[in-house]
């Protein structure tokens, strides 16, 4: 197992080229990067968890949520096509980005508490918790 991080580059490109474009910017690096997963923050509360997912560039439209089993999964997907024609040329781009989290949520967790919003690039979930009820011990004599 080896401690060093590799960036694979397209076509050929050494790790030289890397250091010289700056594939530790959001430009160079993320435009071939096939597994873009965002940053989660998790904060927990008396009252709430809050999950906080940095996706800049996104619509609220792109994000899927749902539970199953327990199981918390946020997916968005994008696709964006850009077509520019000239008198002697004609430009087509395309773009797409996907991914995929879950959590498997604690049983103190309401389901139909959840709520979700996108502001500034940062797509904020608020899991309301319900009060645990801590069952009394009974003890049984055997007769």
């Amino acid at each position: 197992m080896s401690l060093v991080k590799r960036n694979k580059l397209p076509w050929g490109f050494s790790p030289m080229f890397s250091d010289f474009f700056g594939a530790d910017d959001l430009t160079f690096d993320n435009a071939f990067n096939r597994d873009w997963v965002p940053a989660v923050n998790v904060a927990e509360s008396d009252k709430q968890f809050e999950i906080e997912f940095a996706v800049p560039g996104m619509k609220k439209e792109d994000f899927k949520i749902n539970i199953e089993n327990n199981v918390l999964t946020v997916s968005a997907e994008r696709k964006e096509e850009k077509e520019e024609k000239k008198k002697n040329y004609t430009r087509q781009e395309y773009s797409y980005n996907s991914f995929t989290r879950s959590f498997t949520l604690p049983e103190n967790v309401k389901h139909d508490g959840i709520q979700a919003r996108y502001e500034n690039g940062v797509l904020t979930l608020d899991i309301a918790k319900e009060d645990v009820v801590v069952s009394k011990v009974k003890e049984i004599t055997v007769g």
